[in-house]
């Protein structure tokens, strides 16, 4: 597999060298698991076909450098690079052990985002990423500006120690352990702070996570660095979840194709453009594992 600035062009190429390797790996992969170790074989095979795609990517990313490649080039590569190892992972992860419903729709999401994160990992625009505070950084920080500020009242020692217990009380209350406040992307666009939560649909059962998401940006909104809150949702639906976040006034919530829109104003790449011209689930799976989908309905979530 030669990588050069016609690599974003390469779809054929690329699907059938994944092919070849995941035909070798699948041979290997069968001489160390029974039949019945459906399980096994899905992991190894995935975890195999994984290794190759970041090969190639490594492999791209130097040549890229090496040959002053554009920016738009090397993300272009990269997309095509990392689609066309989906559509092979999703093929031999069938092959072992064919999909249902549930674990193909949760599968579809886990490949979303990060393929979504590459446009601001590899951005075509001035981004840049950051690392997000710790909370026990930010307890710490908030603790010490309100116990300053207690300090400061006129009141009596006593008075003051009680208040400072009160407070510490309201963080117990607020969580029983320490909030995760590392997202799915952070990253900097002229001069402001942005975290982003990805998500492929919210489902019936998302009240858990909803409650952490209001928790988490409410976090972020008494920090001094004026973070902005962003949420974006592969579906077009619009359910009570995802309505209750966009009506919080603390997450910036986008789904479908405003998500897109989003994505491409801060990263500066019209990522649903190219997934319009150059993915092609129907026609890019080898025939038998997409006629496999579509007779169980599982082609319904290979809308991106």
């Amino acid at each position: 597999m030669i990588i050069n600035r016609n690599i974003k062009s390469k779809k054929v190429e690329l699907l059938a060298y994944y092919r070849g390797r995941g035909a070798e790996f699948l041979s290997e992969i069968r001489l160390n698991y029974g039949k019945e170790q459906y399980r096994e074989q899905a992991n190894a095979i995935n975890k195999s076909l994984t290794e190759t795609r970041d090969n190639l990517l490594a492999a791209l990313l130097q040549t890229a450098q090496n040959e002053v490649w554009s920016r738009l080039e090397k993300l272009e590569g990269i997309l095509l690079i990392t689609y066309t190892n989906y559509v092979v992972m999703l093929e031999y992860r069938n092959e072992v052990w064919p999909y249902e419903y549930m674990s193909f729709s949760r599968r579809i999401g886990e490949l979303w985002e990060p393929f979504c994160k590459l446009c601001f990992i590899y951005p075509v625009n001035e981004v840049s990423l950051f690392i997000p505070p710790l909370f026990s950084d930010v307890r710490k920080m908030l603790t010490g500006e309100i116990e300053t500020y207690i300090e400061q009242l006129s009141i009596s020692v006593p008075e003051k120690d009680t208040l400072k217990k009160y407070y510490q009380k309201i963080w117990g209350l607020v969580a029983s352990g320490e909030i995760k406040l590392e997202l799915d992307l952070h990253f900097i666009r002229d001069g402001q702070k942005y975290v982003v939560d990805f998500n492929s649909g919210f489902g019936s059962n998302e009240k858990g996570n909803t409650n952490r998401l209001l928790l988490v940006a409410s976090v972020y909104q008494n920090l001094e660095d004026n973070y902005n809150c962003l949420i974006f949702v592969r579906s077009d639906e619009n359910n009570h979840y995802f309505q209750t976040l966009k009506r919080s006034g603390i997450w910036h919530a986008h789904n479908g194709s405003e998500a897109y829109k989003q994505m491409e104003l801060y990263s500066g790449f019209p990522l649903k453009q190219w997934i319009d011209t150059n993915i092609d689930w129907k026609n890019d799976f080898a025939p038998d594992v997409y006629s496999y989908f579509k007779r169980h309905e599982l082609d319904q979530y290979l809308v991106w």
